[in-house]
């Protein structure tokens, strides 16, 4: 896992530097079935013990003795692991401190943010309104957000030139389609070294720290910019999230975090997530720390912001209580707990439906899990929204071919594995994190843990 999300976390450290019953006929604005989802907000997720569902319960507190070891060599404060299999909860288990200097402990039920896992949730928000025959995945993002019509490019582009400040601009060869945006091939980018001048001068961000305005501001901000390569020749971990978060908006009529609290959190029961924390729930959140080597792990506190560089826009741990709260970030703005994830993972799992609740359709699941990036990834693959593990020269720790996955800048991962009806969690809150691999090995011991 190390390697498979490396790359990802790499790039937006170095760059920084969903969803209700499929209604067809219906306006998008309704709200699903209140019967059905009613019960899926108040179901418990199932849970069994571990041997029931071919998991060893000895080999499963391998994990939070990984967890332990990192506490006590003083690189993170705590975590939270997750591991179900065959639709139930196995193992869900706090470690450690939730904050260090409050002494206030780790919850199963604590609070995290959750960063570019959210956009797994959107892409699913995206693919909701696609099913409904809003829009085809193929069509121009600029048929509904007009400011990306006639965007320009960056000559010559990346990857042939990856240092030069932006100079001569080209007129893009093609428009930025739905599909480039939930593949991350659109040429937008989180800034980098040829464009972080230009997005800091556009006042562009990256939605981990207190921003004025809304996402509909933000968008068009973000298309006064040139593209960092021709739409479709190229991956790159991008914004591209936070105009999809504006395209849910534009087709359904609802503001992005209603949309997502209506057709996907209380359908799925995932009465934790949301963007910005209520006041009742703040003293659930984790405290985010950072660690350097010879400084150790200190926490990001109230008021302060991180930079790694001197081009970095920089990055809070308080955006989730402190703040304007009105910008909704599609790729990196939600809070979540590990229980409230899995439901969403198992809703994927199960092919898009939980507890009698479907959100979106079996080929939907299938289309988003597959690599849609062939020739312009060597270590994984990238679906719609996910990373993928599509070859088994990807495989290079325990896993299966066909899992996908993602993580968040703030430590925290998950991954689903349909060929072993697995889904493993982890959740922390630390950034840099020095090297630390314990997300990696969360998740790998999970896999180890299988017995049958």
């Amino acid at each position: 896992m190390r390697k498979e999300l490396g790359l990802g976390f790499l790039v937006f450290v170095l760059l920084f530097s969903l969803v209700g019953l499929v209604q067809s006929q219906t306006p998008t604005h309704s709200k699903a079935n209140p019967t059905i989802a009613a019960r899926a907000a108040t179901s418990a997720s199932p849970s069994a013990a571990p041997e029931d569902v071919g998991l060893s319960s000895e080999r499963l507190e391998r994990i939070a003795s990984a967890i332990q070891r990192s506490i006590d060599d003083g690189r993170i404060a705590g975590g939270v692991s997750l591991v179900a299999r065959h639709g139930k909860i196995a193992y869900l288990k706090a470690v450690g401190m939730a904050d260090r200097d409050a002494k206030k402990p780790m919850r199963t039920d604590s609070i995290f943010r959750i960063c570019s896992m959210s956009k797994p949730l959107t892409s699913v928000a995206v693919m909701m309104l696609y099913e409904e025959g809003r829009f085809t995945l193929n069509e121009p993002v600029s048929d509904f957000l007009p400011e990306f019509k006639n965007m320009k490019v960056l000559d010559p582009p990346w990857p042939q030139d990856k240092t030069s400040p932006p100079g001569a601009l080209v007129d893009a060869k093609r428009p930025i389609t739905i599909f480039h945006l939930l593949t991350h091939t659109s040429g937008l980018t989180y800034g980098g070294a040829r464009l972080s001048k230009a997005y800091r001068d556009a006042g562009v961000t990256t939605g981990l720290i207190q921003q004025e305005g809304t996402i509909a501001e933000g968008v068009k901000r973000l298309a006064t910019v040139p593209l960092l390569f021709q739409p479709g020749d190229v991956w790159e971990y991008s914004l591209a999230d936070d105009v999809l978060g504006r395209l849910v908006e534009v087709v359904s009529g609802m503001p992005f975090d209603k949309f997502l609290e209506e057709r996907l959190f209380k359908p799925l029961g995932m009465k934790d997530t949301c963007f910005f924390l209520p006041e009742e729930k703040v003293a659930r959140l984790a405290t985010t720390y950072t660690y350097y080597a010879g400084k150790g792990l200190q926490p990001i506190l109230d008021g302060q912001v991180v930079k790694e560089s001197d081009s970095d826009t920089g990055y809070s741990a308080d955006y989730p209580y402190r703040g304007p709260k009105t910008y909704f970030s599609g790729g990196a703005g939600l809070c979540s707990t590990a229980e409230d994830y899995y439901r969403f993972c198992q809703m994927m799992l199960n092919g898009g439906e939980l507890n009698g609740v479907r959100i979106i359709s079996r080929k939907s699941v299938e289309l988003m899990s597959q690599n849609h990036v062939q020739g312009k990834l060597d270590d994984f693959g990238y679906g719609l929204g996910f990373g993928d593990t599509s070859e088994p020269k990807q495989l290079t720790e325990l896993g299966s071919v066909g899992t996908y996955y993602w993580g968040g800048f703030f430590y925290t991962t998950f991954v689903i594995d349909p060929k072993e009806d697995l889904i493993a969690i982890f959740m922390g809150q630390l950034h840099p994190t020095g090297g630390l691999n314990l997300d990696s090995k969360a998740i790998r011991l999970a896999y180890q843990a299988i017995k049958d």
